[in-house]
């Protein structure tokens, strides 16, 4: 029995393998990936895209990735195609087939069926003498000298070749459509990458307390109104107009200088001309500004109107850092 390698020196085999693998793919591009992706660009229809097995899963990895970078695509089952899902593919959509040998049964099945009804077809295929890559209007060609897989059996090189060659046509159509991050965020509204892109501070300041004094309110008021918003801040006010800020950091550098504090008012202890920003900003800018500035609380101001304090901790809660 042959010693084993460690399993360390397995895995970096498989990852050069592989990465040999995708470096190959840019000597295989030629003038068919360049017209595929004229193709769909000019499409009035969907890209269906379908196969059979583990390149089905990355059919299906394929349309996500189409769908959230602005290209309408579905996956279609070449199995379930030849049993009743052919009717997914509509008179102007694209088809795009996947399959490493190109001679799947199913494949070659479903080819006639998507000739017959006047579809371009595509194909992303690592034999280029294939019946699939004989019959499609545009083959991407996707081979590979071996798997990864010490038996060459599982497919592994192959699928990742083919997942590549799929995120090169999403990217490609994504920079020729002039998709940009607000288009992005439209398809990606929840969870933080949606949030970074959309969420602006109004939508958090208006869910937040809003402390305020005035500039002549004693430091007890000052402590109370902080420990009661809960936000570490208070703005001070003067005319209804923001004059100083007054944070939870502030009242304990008093204690530690002032003996006594009765006679204390706001005015002694803030800090003038406080950091703000607008309500339109997106959230992450401000974080941005909490960043450089080192501090965790920033006022919100609509022209001249104090509209409330938006704190880091909100931003943490919706999960942009």
């Amino acid at each position: 029995m042959k010693p084993v390698n460690s399993i360390i020196d397995i895995a970096k085999q498989t990852i050069e393998n592989e990465s040999d693998a995708i470096k190959n793919l840019v000597t295989l591009l030629d003038s068919n990936f360049e017209n595929a992706v004229n193709c769909i660009l000019k499409s009035k229809g969907r890209v269906v895209i379908s196969g059979v097995g583990k390149s089905a899963l990355i059919a299906s990895k394929i349309v996500a990735t189409f769908n959230s970078t602005g290209t309408p695509a579905i996956f279609m089952h070449a199995a379930d195609a030849i049993h009743g899902d052919l009717g997914t593919v509509q008179k102007d959509d694209v088809v795009i087939c996947i399959s490493k040998s190109g001679n799947t049964e199913e494949i070659k099945m479903l080819i006639p069926l998507i000739k017959r009804g006047g579809n371009k077809l595509i194909s992303i295929t690592g034999t280029m003498d294939s019946i699939l890559s004989k019959q499609s209007d545009f083959t991407l060609n996707t081979y590979i000298k071996k798997e990864a897989c010490p038996n060459n059996l599982a497919p592994t090189t192959s699928t990742t070749a083919q997942l590549v060659i799929g995120d090169a046509l999403a990217i490609c159509l994504l920079k020729l459509k002039g998709f940009s991050s607000s288009d992005f965020a439209k398809y990606h509204p929840g969870g933080a990458l949606g949030k970074k892109l959309y969420l602006r501070v109004a939508d958090i300041v208006e869910n937040n307390q809003k402390p305020a004094v005035l500039i002549d309110s004693k430091v007890k008021e000052v402590i109370v109104e902080i420990s009661k918003k809960m936000l570490g801040v208070t703005a001070v006010l003067e005319n209804d107009q923001v004059v100083g800020i007054v944070t939870d950091g502030d009242i304990r550098r008093m204690l530690n200088k002032h003996e006594n504090i009765g006679g204390l008012t706001a005015k002694d202890i803030m800090t003038s001309n406080p950091k703000y920003v607008s309500p339109n900003i997106l959230a992450i800018k401000a974080l941005e500004i909490m960043q450089e500035q080192g501090i965790s609380q920033l006022l919100v101001l609509d022209e001249n109107d104090y509209l409330g304090v938006i704190h880091i901790h909100n931003l943490i809660n919706e999960g942009i850092i």
